[in-house]
């Protein structure tokens, strides 16, 4: 199943600058690991800003939201997700 993901990510000013590297850094390489497994389909960012867009595939969305909650920055991102169905012109 896909599901369309828009993450927007708020680290609060108060963050050291090393945890937020840290973050930063284990984030990259946790999204690197899901898009090697075929979780993150594609992804773009929102130019201008920290926030993303991407096509996600999970099983359920019980699976999406482990692979979402997964992500180092979890607890500073708001999450919007939108299953998506196949459309006719796909088919």
């Amino acid at each position: 199943m896909e599901f369309l993901v828009k993450i927007q990510v708020f680290t609060p000013d108060s963050m050291a600058d090393d945890q937020l590297s840290s973050l930063v850094s284990a984030e990259r390489a946790r999204g690197k690991e899901l898009k090697d497994a075929g979780v993150i389909q594609r992804i773009w960012r929102i130019p201008g800003t920290k926030n993303n867009v991407g096509v996600w595939k999970a099983a359920d969305a019980s699976e999406l939201h482990s692979a979402i909650s997964s992500l180092p920055l979890f607890a500073y991102m708001n999450v919007e997700v939108t299953p998506l169905a196949t459309h006719p012109l796909e088919s």
